[in-house]
């Protein structure tokens, strides 16, 4: 396999994971010193918090869902569109929003998500303004 298809099925399996599996799965797919920059909160550095981080994040939003909605992938580099499917537990609001990340990968493993999206818990119709598929008015 080559390291396009291999980052490609990474991916593919690092969101199975962080759908369904354990931290300890989840934190599988990750170098040592991996990191995950994110535009809403701290960095998150290192499998042993990563892998536990989106846990406590799916279960935030009552059991959220992450899908897959494109990817370019380039040997050690990939971009990749998805989308959260979630409950807020206070509300039982189901909402959807979407993002970006931007990958890289180092022997196999992800070493570093730069994640690309906005969030507001008080409002969480948040995403491109206008885009004819996510309802965010203009």
């Amino acid at each position: 396999m080559d390291t396009t298809e291999s980052s490609r099925r990474r991916l593919l399996d690092y969101f199975d994971s962080c759908n369904a599996g354990t931290a300890e799965q989840i934190a599988a797919h990750f170098t040592s010193d991996a990191v995950v920059w994110d535009a809403n909160s701290r960095p998150a550095r290192g499998p042993d918090e990563i892998g536990p981080m989106w846990v406590k994040v799916r279960e935030r939003w009552g059991g959220a869902v992450w899908s897959v909605l494109s990817t370019v992938v380039e040997g050690d580099r990939a971009a990749m569109e998805w989308a959260m499917d979630g409950t807020a537990l206070e509300t039982a609001q189901a909402f959807t929003f979407r993002g970006s990340d931007h990958y890289e990968f180092r022997d196999g493993l992800i070493c570093e998500i730069r994640q690309w999206w906005t969030f507001d818990a008080a409002r969480l119709d948040t995403g491109l303004v206008g885009h004819p598929s996510l309802g965010v008015p203009a």
